[in-house]
């Protein structure tokens, strides 16, 4: 399968969603390239027939992963979090961390303190005041985007409030 250079709109959806399949040309299964319905582009597709071939039509774990492109285990990570969580399971998750493990609510409140003293600290001073207290190492610029964060949150309006409405007369 060639890469062509202008997707189209079920290759640009199924990348937003991380679920684009980088290798669609491993898969071999018949189904796959014997009708359109199945798309070796959907991992989460590829996937869910990649197992539902091994419990339900009873080809061996080795067979079922090497029809599919993956390895096996690939299957086994994704038997498990399929057990786990269900079709959930089968979208690629984000890696890293998920917001902010360094700069807890703790650290950010003790900044807030800091800077209430003495508004003229910066980044660098405020990384190292964070480090002596909390044993923390956390770049200057963290701190520097974390504190414009919530600047912008105080500054929102309420999402309650509402333009005066004029009655007509």
């Amino acid at each position: 399968m060639s890469k062509d250079p202008h997707p189209d709109s079920k290759v640009e959806a199924l990348q937003d969603q991380g679920t684009l399949n980088t290798h669609p040309e491993k898969v071999r299964d018949e189904f796959f390239l014997e009708n359109d319905f199945f798309d070796p582009r959907d991992l989460a597709q590829v996937k869910y027939e990649m197992l539902r071939r091994a419990h339900v039509d009873g080809y061996s774990l080795k067979d079922a992963a090497e029809a599919f492109g993956f390895s096996r285990p690939t299957f086994y990570k994704t038997q498990a979090a399929f057990e786990e969580s269900g079709l959930q399971g089968l979208i690629p998750r984000r890696r890293g961390p998920r917001g902010a493990h360094k700069l807890t609510g703790e650290v950010m409140s003790f900044v807030e303190q800091i800077l209430v003293a003495d508004e003229s600290l910066r980044g660098p001073a405020l990384a190292l005041r964070i480090e002596e207290r909390f044993g923390v190492r956390v770049h200057p610029r963290s701190i520097e985007r974390a504190l414009a964060r919530r600047q912008k949150k105080r500054r929102r309006p309420g999402r309650r409030q509402e333009k005066a409405r004029s009655s007509p007369e």
